[in-house]
């Protein structure tokens, strides 16, 4: 079968309901939001989180979702974005960090050179402040379900977040990139990789699965018709946020 055709049928059956409302038109929850700084003393760097949490008790252990955000040209506050998803997704029942991973006194991502070359340092740094925080949780939240970590992120936090499992494998359970462009999305039987993609931008050559590893690896990848890759943060409207807030709980629940 073409290459082409068997990727297209993939994803086709990889697709998410997106008729109607959210999957979770009646929330579980009501949420919580703490805001804090913690300090990764090894490598004399501040990581600003923003906790997401139940406001009630959930039964049973909560499973871990990290958020990173897309580039946001180290203005910050960008951890308190995309809360159409990082609210929900507490309302759902998990407990949900999203970290601000540029400082003000950052250097700006390069915009020239190899995109995978030049920019992989701010992955790395992704990919660390990822882990520092996991470890942090293991510390001051032990009950946690620690097996069933998903780290989520857009752009180029989700090449952090393709990064992550390559770095430190066997870690996190699960990923779910909005729209990665420039790291090659994880080959592996130990890591679920999920991908939600724009209409408007394409992946540089090597970063999506082909057809053949897409079976192997049971990775999925879905194309959103109706949204481009700028309006996977706040920008989406109520339809686009139904859209992806149904694709990622049903990859949660698989």
């Amino acid at each position: 079968m073409n290459k082409l055709l068997y990727f297209l049928i993939i994803t086709l059956f990889a697709g998410c309901s997106t008729s109607g409302n959210s999957v979770a038109d009646q929330p579980q929850f009501k949420y919580r939001l703490d805001t804090l700084t913690l300090y990764d003393q090894s490598r004399q760097r501040a990581v600003p989180v923003a906790v997401y949490k139940p406001a009630s008790k959930v039964s049973g252990k909560q499973k871990p979702v990290i958020f990173s955000h897309g580039y946001g040209q180290n203005k910050g506050g960008d951890y308190l974005a995309y809360t159409y998803l990082t609210e929900f997704l507490a309302r759902e029942g998990f407990f949900v960090v999203s970290i601000q991973h540029e400082l003000k006194t950052d250097s700006l991502i390069p915009l020239t050179g190899i995109p995978q070359t030049v920019r992989r340092p701010f992955w790395d740094r992704g990919a660390d402040n990822i882990l520092f925080v996991i470890n942090r949780l293991k510390t001051t939240n032990p009950e946690l379900d620690f097996k069933n970590i998903t780290l989520i992120g857009h752009s180029n936090g989700g090449d952090m977040t393709a990064l992550f499992p390559q770095k430190y494998p066997g870690t996190v359970k699960k990923i779910i990139t909005l729209d990665n462009r420039r790291m090659p999305l994880p080959k592996s039987e130990k890591v679920r990789v999920y991908s939600l993609r724009s209409s408007d931008q394409p992946a540089d050559e090597g970063v999506l699965p082909t057809g053949k590893e897409t079976e192997k690896y049971k990775m999925k990848t879905v194309k959103l018709a109706n949204t481009i890759h700028n309006e996977m943060d706040d920008k989406a409207n109520d339809r686009q946020r139904i859209e992806i807030q149904n694709c990622i709980l049903k990859f949660l629940s698989e």
